[in-house]
């Protein structure tokens, strides 16, 4: 699946700039009170790179750092923040990458990410009746 010039401007490095009601988010998706707070104290600087048809984002803080590979349109586990593996697909929408996860239970999540007119990148997360967001900046 070949990357719109959007998908493409996601590639790079980016710095945590602010979010809105992520504790909510991780609530909604079953993440206990201890890591939801620990959560909330990370500020991850995100690399999303590509080769060939797979794709890599990488997360990283001082408190903890997580990473998966994937190719677009095909689903994959994925480690969540709390252990659980979680079923994930990835796709290229236009001009944003849905990710769509599926825990135990069936309950899905959906995390969107794009670059906006101001060139930073938005996240759009949405679990049952709850919506978050947040945003970074480019670093490189």
């Amino acid at each position: 699946m070949a990357a719109s010039s959007g998908i493409v401007k996601l590639q790079g490095t980016w710095e945590y700039v602010d979010g809105e009601r992520f504790d909510d988010y991780l609530k909604e998706i079953g993440i206990g009170f201890g890591l939801r707070q620990s959560a909330k104290l990370i500020k991850p600087k995100l690399i999303i790179s590509q080769n060939g048809d797979q794709w890599t984002l990488k997360s990283e803080s001082t408190l903890k750092s997580a990473s998966y590979d994937f190719t677009p349109g095909i689903e994959f586990d994925e480690n969540r923040l709390d252990g659980e593996i979680v079923k994930s697909t990835i796709e290229f929408q236009n001009d944003k990458w849905v990710h769509t996860m599926r825990d135990k239970n069936g309950k899905e999540s959906t995390v969107t990410r794009w670059v906006d007119d101001q060139g930073q990148q938005q996240i759009e997360m949405k679990a049952g009746n709850v919506t978050a967001r947040r945003w970074y900046k480019r670093v490189d």
